[in-house]
C-alpha cells in the first residue's frame, strides 16, 4: 500500500502517514525500524504494510515507494 508521510519525530521515531484518501494513519517506531529508515520528510511518498482493517488498522512497515 502507498501512503504520504505526513508527520515524523525523529526523537521517538515515529509519526503519521496519509492514506491516498486523506485518512491519517499513525505508525510506531517498531514500523519505522523494521523500513531501515534514517529520516523522513513530510510529503515523501512511503510504502507501508498494515494488518487489521479501518479503525484497527496498524502500519507495521514504512519504507520509501522505489519504481
Amino acid at each position: 500500500m502507498q501512503a504520504t508521510a505526513y508527520t515524523y519525530d525523529p526523537e521517538s521515531r515515529s509519526g503519521q502517514v496519509l492514506l491516498d484518501d486523506g485518512t491519517p494513519v499513525p505508525f510506531d517506531t517498531a514500523a519505522f525500524d523494521a523500513g531501515g529508515l534514517r529520516l523522513l520528510r513530510p510529503g515523501q511518498r512511503v510504502r507501508i504494510e498494515v494488518e487489521g482493517a479501518q479503525e484497527d488498522l496498524r502500519i507495521t512497515l514504512v519504507t520509501l515507494q522505489t519504481l
